[in-house]
């Protein structure tokens, strides 16, 4: 009677073992590949109800929480990981204001020491030259994004880009500033939020050439694959700038789409594009506007709203 017995549970551990291998976990009762997991540590066989593990490690917390206010005051864990700093965050950070726990003030005493605690803290989360170097990037990139006033997704993917950047060594014989100001400008479109060469070296301390020439080289070494801008992601800013309804902006788009049809849009800035096809509907929609308004939002000459506009009235057949 001992034979099967121990047949079987040879049988068992072979298919164990093949589960193991192939990294699929299989029922060793009825050989289903159905196995969950309650959330409570048991793996379950979905089609013969099998508990196959009572024992898992449940990485859960071990409180409850109903809503969202009641999880944040349970939680015991710090602001998530950062590629917009250094250290992405991970080091301690002294706060700023002189309070202890209990929001009283602190004496004066007390106040020079977490002074000094507060300085020698700031020195050294830098170790090396480098860091100091990528936290005065990471910064640049920081306060050129809140000028421009794009979302946080766009810091952290420019900072990424940037580290991708100095790892590849990309740095090297160009200034932090340039580099950073690239980087910000390609997460901008690689995030469809587009903001033009001009807006960007306008908040930016290097010149408008060195941003488009560190931004093509960073752009094909690193291989970062960037579509042309629509000029219809400027519309919605533009218009809103200048205080244009609804009605402008779906016409400036109706616009934008005929003309590009027929090939306009080849080799055409984007912007300019875009205030002049505002420009335009503006006119057809009896909300006025003139060249020079929409000129100074859109950062573009009239001069090239007046050539764009002729182009598009043309091949819209509007006289």
């Amino acid at each position: 009677m001992e034979r099967p017995t121990r047949q079987r549970d040879t049988d068992q551990e072979e298919r164990e073992q093949e589960s193991e291998s192939t990294g699929q976990q299989t029922c060793p009762e009825c050989e289903s590949e159905s196995i969950t997991s309650d959330g409570g540590g048991e793996l379950v066989c979905e089609d013969c109800g099998l508990v196959i593990e009572d024992e898992n490690i449940d990485r859960g917390p071990e409180w409850r929480a109903f809503n969202h206010s009641e999880r944040q005051s349970k939680s015991r864990v710090g602001a998530p990981t950062t590629q917009t700093m250094h250290d992405k965050g991970l080091t301690t950070q002294i706060d700023w204001k002189d309070k202890d726990a209990y929001g009283r003030s602190l004496s004066s005493e007390k106040r020079s020491q977490m002074h000094r605690l507060r300085k020698w803290q700031e020195r050294i989360r830098t170790k090396d030259a480098g860091e100091r170097n990528l936290q005065f990037a990471l910064s640049e990139i920081d306060r050129m994004a809140s000028a421009l006033g794009v979302p946080r997704s766009v810091r952290e993917v420019a900072s990424v880009i940037y580290r991708r950047a100095l790892n590849e060594d990309l740095i090297r014989g160009r200034s932090i500033e340039g580099v950073a100001t690239a980087c910000l400008y390609a997460a901008c479109r690689q995030e469809g939020i587009p903001r033009s060469l001009e807006e960007v070296s306008d908040v930016s301390r290097v010149e408008q050439k060195e941003i488009g020439r560190t931004y093509r080289y960073v752009a094909q070494e690193l291989e970062l694959k960037m579509e042309p801008v629509d000029p219809k992601q400027y519309v919605p800013r533009f218009a809103s700038e200048l205080d244009l309804s609804e009605e402008v902006q779906s016409k400036a788009n109706e616009i934008i789409d005929t003309t590009a049809e027929q090939g306009l849009l080849s080799g055409k800035s984007p912007t300019g594009y875009a205030a002049a096809a505002i420009y335009a509907a503006s006119l057809l929609c009896n909300e006025k506007k003139t060249q020079r308004e929409v000129a100074d939002v859109a950062q573009v000459t009239e001069v090239t709203i007046r050539n764009r506009y002729q182009e598009q009235i043309e091949a819209m057949g509007i006289h």
